[in-house]
Parts: structure tokens; sequence; C-alpha cells
């Protein structure tokens, strides 16, 4: 679960920008909300969604690769090669070339809360840190600082191995790797205390980019090796008012051509030809049946079977709090009705589930105080600095229910586009 996250000098953020999904007390629809489970602290409720608008250009999409940064840097595996890590510093500030982005997020997981602090140049890993808070106590479990050219560590009193191990984990850590990602890998089965953080780390937070391709690609095998999910994803077409009532896969063989090649060549190849499927999706109206290959449905339907999976990968998650995950979208709007979007977000406000989802929209429709809150929108404006102010709609002053969509029109919350 997902507290707060700040980012500092990376892409279009100068100054360090906070985005929180902690809720606002004393506002309405409580089905907006949960209580996070923590052993031995009472923490403020969270946010179920968070909608983030923004003109074009006033850094909506870099926020979101900035939330998605640490997973990438979880799951980047040591390497002797001279790649450089994934951060770019805010460039109109010239002072700022040389200074290390930063990221801190702030989650629960496995019952207990915890701080992940991170700066990093393209060259090295500045600055590594992690804080746990077990029955609210804060509690140090390492610390990572690069300082005249040398690494320095500073191991928590309460972290889990020895002295020798603890070195062992040092000497094994690049300057461009995790110190705790080579920890977990390097510990036995029997310790969790980095396990649990890293793992949410890790795979906690899942962003999902405009484009869907990928994932409708996965989708579609999934559902060639599986009836199940076949059945799960025209199931969820079908609830969106996608009239897809069954799909299924043909096979079509590729025979080889003759060419210059040998004829023994060729004759090889044609005893074990190249066999691929296509994707058939029945559509079913008062009319009759008819069938549609995957080219032939439109761009919203094939994003809608993208969107399936990581939107199933959320639903499974919430079966466990322990391994609740936060489902970023850039552009959920794209390709897709308002009403599909609107009645996927009352799905999710509905379930009682501990998943997050988060997204970047144009679409002002859903600016509805009957579907979310004041406080689960977040707004983004570039300054006279070219740098991404953050702020959300409930940092401005105004009424529980009024009308948001004609009041950001009018200005009041700024963040629309300056047409000259």
């Amino acid at each position: 679960m997902l507290i707060e996250f700040s980012v500092e000098n990376f892409l279009s953020f100068r100054e360090k920008q906070t985005f929180s999904m902690v809720a606002v007390p004393r506002l309405r629809k409580k089905e907006n909300v949960f209580t996070p489970d923590v052993q031995g602290e009472k923490l403020p409720k969270l946010l179920k969604v968070a909608a983030i608008y923004g003109a074009n250009a006033s850094g909506k999409s870099n926020l979101v690769k900035a939330l998605g940064l640490v997973h990438e840097f979880a799951n980047r595996q040591p390497s002797t090669q001279a790649s450089c890590l994934p951060v770019s510093p805010f460039r109109f500030d010239p002072l700022l070339a040389e200074q290390p982005s930063r990221i801190e997020l702030h989650f629960v997981t496995a019952g207990q809360r915890y701080l992940f602090e991170l700066a990093a140049t393209k060259e090295r890993i500045v600055e590594e840190r992690l804080t746990a808070f077990p029955n609210g106590k804060e509690t140090l479990l390492y610390e990572r600082i690069n300082a005249a050219a040398s690494e320095q560590y500073t191991m928590g009193k309460t972290l889990e191995g020895e002295t020798a191990l603890h070195t062992v984990w040092q000497k094994l850590t690049n300057s461009k790797t995790l110190f705790i990602v080579q920890a977990v890998a390097n510990s036995s089965d029997n310790m969790s205390q980095l396990k649990k953080p890293f793992n949410w780390l890790a795979s906690g937070v899942f962003v999902v980019g405009e484009d869907m391709s990928p994932f409708t690609t996965v989708a579609q095998r999934l559902a060639k090796n599986s009836p199940e999910f076949a059945s799960e994803i025209a199931l969820f077409l079908q609830q969106i008012d996608v009239p897809v009532a069954h799909i299924q896969f043909e096979p079509t063989i590729q025979t080889a051509e003759l060419g210059s090649e040998s004829l023994i060549n060729t004759l090889e190849q044609a005893k074990s030809p190249s066999v691929e499927h296509k994707t058939v999706f029945t559509h079913k109206t008062a009319l009759g049946e008819a069938l549609f290959e995957l080219s032939e449905e439109s761009k919203g339907t094939q994003n809608l079977i993208g969107f399936w999976l990581p939107w199933t990968m959320m639903v499974w998650s919430a079966t466990s709090r322990a391994a609740s995950q936060v489902l970023v979208v850039d552009e959920l709007d794209s390709s897709l009705h308002p009403n599909i979007v609107a009645s996927l977000i009352k799905k999710h406000l509905e379930a009682e589930q501990f998943t997050q989802l988060i997204f970047t929209t144009h679409d002002t429709h859903l600016m509805d105080t009957k579907l979310l809150r004041r406080d689960q929108f977040w707004l983004t404006e570039r300054d006279e600095n070219g740098a991404t102010q953050l702020r959300s709609i409930h940092d401005f002053e105004g009424r529980e229910g009024e009308d948001l969509e004609k009041r950001y029109y009018e200005g009041r919350y700024r963040g629309l586009p300056f047409i000259r």
C-alpha cells in the first residue's frame, strides 16, 4: 500500500514534490478509502483511487515514470557493462545537472510501515536508506552513502545477520546496484527482514504505459494456453458492454516457400512447418453471431484486452494485504469510452480489496464528486522555470460537493493549458 511518494530533480521535477494517498479526514464516501492493517500502529485511512490531471507536457507522464523508478532499480541485475542508470536530472537548472535524482517511497507491506529513500546519478547510486517503523517506532535498517568516492555503510542495530554477513553484502554491491538487492539474493531462506520490503519495492508498484499492445500479446498467450483465462477475458469484456461471447484460437500453418535453398532444406522445413495461432472473437447480437480477428477489433477493444492483465493482477493481489499492489496507468482513458473508465473505477471502489489505482487522464467527466472525493484529484502544472508543480484539488478552497469539472475549466484549480 502506498502512503506517500516524493520525487526531486528528475525529468520535469525540480524541487521536491510529494504525491500522497493519505485520505483527508471528515470527507464522505467511506467506500473510497480503507484502513491499512499495521501492527502496533494506527495510521490514517488511505485512498483506493487517485486521478491526475494537467495540460500536455505538464509532467503527468513524468510522475508515472518516477513512480516506476524504484521498480526498475529493484529489478536491475548486477552487470559489468557501463550502462547508465535510468535517471535524468532537471535540465533547465545547470546547478542540478550533476546532482542526483531523489526518490522517497513511504509504504506498508506485511503489516509494517517502511520508508525507502534513493538518490542516484546516471553513473552511480549516491544514497540508499531503508527505515522500518515497528509498532510506530522509527528504526534504521541500513544506510548507504557515497562520500569522497568511497561507500560508507551504517547497519541498523536490529538488522538480522552477523557483521561478517553484512560485510559480504557490502562487498558484493557495486555502484549501480541496490544494496537490498544483493542482501536479499545472498540471504538464507529463514531471513525475511529485508525480503518483505524488497518484494514490495520490486513488484508492489506496477506501471502501465499508454501502449497496451505488449499486455495484449501476453493476454492472448495466456488465453491460448488456458480456457479459463479465455473465459475470464470474455467475461471482463462483457461486463463493460463489449459483445464478445467467446474467444478461440485457430492454427495457421506457414509452409516454407521454395527458394534458392537446397531441396533438402525446403523439404525439412515443410515437415516441421511454423505453426502460429490467430485469435478469433465471437460477437453475439440479436441477429446472430459473427467471428472477428483481433486485428479487426477496435483499438479500444484491443486496449481493453491488454488492460485485463494488469487489472487482474491487481485484483489477485487483493487476496492478501501483504501482497497488495498499486496499479499506475498512464492515460487510462486512451481509446476508452468515459463510461467504461468510470465503470472500472466504480468497480474498484466497490470491491472489498486493499489495492490502489493511480492514473493520469484528460477526461474531466470523471471530475464527479458522486464518484470520487476532492482529495482523489491531483493536478500537474509547469511553472515559469519549466518545473512541474504537483498539488491536490483539496489544497484549494471549495465545498465538498461542488462542481469540480466546472471550476476546473474556470481555472479555479489551475492546471489548464495556456493557449495563445
